[in-house]
């Protein structure tokens, strides 16, 4: 209850900043009527993201409040997807070699949902990173597990390995950033020798959906 009041008291003291307006009067207008109407006046600016006229219609705000309070719930109250990653290393020297690879990971990606796809993005042989997002943590390392899973027993069916660095995880946005910028300064790396063998590797996952 003291978390869903504090998230009310922040969204009506920004509208209170927004319109200049006295707080008490904003409670007295918008929140009190809510809490009885609803039993929580946080259960209703979540029901208003959905119903915005269900919540607002028995209110009377002027048009310019109604569109900033609706905004800020908006942005504070809307659920945010939370993004998983794993880091894996997956080696064939086997005959098969990049083949088996490349099939390994696409199982992997098989296993990603419409709502909470698999992503892989190569690194640099043989550490790929594997990617999703979803509006639960648990189910987004969920989809990695199994995804692991898949590209695991598909590699060592081709005499392959796998080796897990960093179990899936859920990762802030300065991770992302520090992904992204990894991921930049290694394309520029690999323009910059263009002719060395390395780059057949790389190659070697045109055909499948891989970021590199």
């Amino acid at each position: 209850q003291a978390v869903k009041a504090k998230a009310v008291h922040s969204i009506m003291r920004q509208l209170a900043e927004q319109t200049h307006e006295d707080m008490e009067q904003l409670y007295t207008q918008i929140a009190w009527p809510l809490y009885r109407k609803f039993g929580h006046a946080f259960d209703a600016f979540k029901l208003a993201i959905a119903e915005p006229d269900k919540v607002m219609s028995d209110l009377a705000l002027e048009d310019r409040t109604q569109r900033l309070l609706t905004e800020s719930i908006v942005k504070r109250l809307t659920p945010q997807a939370v993004k998983v990653r794993a880091d894996i290393e997956v080696t064939c020297f086997s005959y098969e070699g990049i083949e088996a690879v490349k099939r390994a990971l696409a199982k992997g990606l098989d296993q990603g949902t419409e709502d909470m796809p698999v992503k892989i993005r190569l690194v640099a042989p043989p550490l790929y990173v594997a990617l999703t997002q979803a509006m639960e943590k648990e189910k987004g390392i969920e989809v990695l597990d199994k995804a692991i899973e898949a590209i695991t027993s598909e590699i060592r069916a081709a005499k392959g390995d796998i080796q897990v660095k960093v179990k899936p995880r859920a990762i802030s946005a300065q991770d992302e950033k520090l992904l992204n910028s990894l991921m930049e300064t290694l394309e520029r790396q690999n323009e910059e020798v263009g002719g060395d063998d390395d780059d057949e590797n790389v190659e070697g996952m045109g055909n499948l959906k891989i970021d590199s």
